[in-house]
């Protein structure tokens, strides 16, 4: 009778295949999306998915952090270009070549570097990949993008070109303000389900660890304020606005400093700038680092400068570790300070980031209530629930 149930139990039982996914970014380097791609992948289960991971160029800081169990494809090797030397510039033709070859024929691509594989799901990790995903031979698998930028405010994106993305099966979005935009775009409501708004997942307990780490290569002076301020070094973050306030402060004698964290293709643009501005000796770039909060926990304030985001997912770190904040108001900022009960929201402009810098330099005990509320605060949003989130929309396609 027990060997008939048995038998009855494993006649019932289906093995649910892997599904088969292909996610497509350009690089890991060290922006917020690729940060936030690693971790959503680090939080996997192997035996649920089967990923291929293709990049347009096989580089970045996070590429030692992908599983293993990852299957990473690509495009081009090498260290991003970010000059135009005359003896990089042959280089930089070729993959750009290559990669608009296999964009307007992605046959090509799919047959050769994928092998013909069919997948059941492919996603588009930033908005960038929008036509890479759309255009692809495989008709029968179910599209996904994540937008992590206001793109109303990123240059080319007219509304034509944003209800584009209403091509995909799912359209995740990471704050209101996107969300928002997406609804109002949206001709009907079979296009308005495909919205979803899922918070970026980000490891709480890991930034804790992280910034117990001794600082390196920097040295706080506790007689004088430091400003922090972590981001790529793209225009979008504003540096070159933080360093002319900041500038400003010093000729009217409120001694301070900058310290900006990060690397991008704009970092000798932001050092020339420092240097023709004279503050050398007061503003430093430290360049990229894998763990910049040490230099999060030190500093008197946290500074986001940017012009646009998605959900800036830097506020998340400073808000984790306590800071007293400071941020232009940007797509994602009064959502995540909790409509200014957490930190100073200025007006998104120099002057805004002036003005905020001198109240912090000359009445730093308004922040206190900020400190107070932090300390009691609960993040509304969790590395669990966004990574169930986000598997929960893929399994459901």
């Amino acid at each position: 009778m027990a060997e008939i149930e048995f038998t009855s139990k494993i006649q019932n039982y289906k093995i649910v295949p892997k599904k088969k996914i292909l996610i497509r970014i350009g690089s890991l380097r060290h922006g917020g999306a690729e940060k936030v791609l690693v971790t959503f992948l680090k939080n996997l289960s192997p035996d649920q998915y089967e990923i291929d991971l293709l990049l347009n160029l096989y580089s970045g800081k996070y590429l030692s952090e992908v599983p293993e169990w990852i299957n990473i494809i690509y495009l081009n090797k090498g260290e991003m270009i970010t000059t135009n030397r005359i003896q990089d510039i042959p280089e930089k033709i070729a993959r750009v070549v290559y990669q608009k070859f296999l964009k307007k024929f992605p046959g090509v691509l799919y047959r050769g570097k994928l092998k013909n594989k069919k997948y059941d799901i492919e996603f588009a990790a930033i908005h960038g990949m929008r036509d890479e995903i759309l255009n692809s031979p495989l008709t029968s698998s179910k599209k996904v993008v994540w937008i992590h930028n206001d793109l109303s405010q990123v240059k080319g994106y007219t509304d034509e070109e944003i209800r584009k993305f209403f091509g995909f099966d799912k359209i995740m979005v990471i704050s209101e303000k996107i969300e928002q935009l997406f609804h109002s775009l949206a001709k009907n409501d079979s296009e308005k389900e495909k919205i979803v708004k899922i918070y970026n997942p980000l490891d709480t307990g890991e930034i804790l660890t992280k910034s117990e780490e001794p600082v390196k290569e920097y040295n706080f002076e506790n007689t004088i304020p430091t400003f922090v301020s972590v981001g790529t070094v793209f225009p979008q973050k504003g540096f070159d606005r933080l360093l002319q306030a900041h500038k400003r402060l010093l000729n009217e004698g409120l001694l301070h400093r900058v310290l900006i964290i990060g690397d991008g293709y704009d970092f000798d643009n932001i050092k020339r700038l420092k240097t023709e501005l004279g503050i050398d000796k007061t503003a430093t770039m430290l360049g990229f680092s894998d763990n910049p909060y040490p230099y999060f926990k030190n500093a008197d304030f946290y500074i986001l400068s940017s012009r646009y985001e998605g959900f800036p997912t830097v506020l998340f770190e400073a808000i984790t570790l306590k800071k007293k904040i400071i941020a232009t108001e940007v797509s994602g900022v009064q959502e995540m300070l909790n409509n200014g009960e957490l930190g100073l929201i200025i007006e998104n402009s120099e002057e805004g980031i002036y003005s905020g810098m001198k109240k912090a330099l000359l009445q730093p005990e308004t922040f206190l209530n900020y400190t107070e509320v932090l300390n009691d605060y609960k993040m509304p949003f969790n590395l669990e629930n966004s990574v169930d989130k986000i598997t929960s929309v893929l399994d459901d396609l």
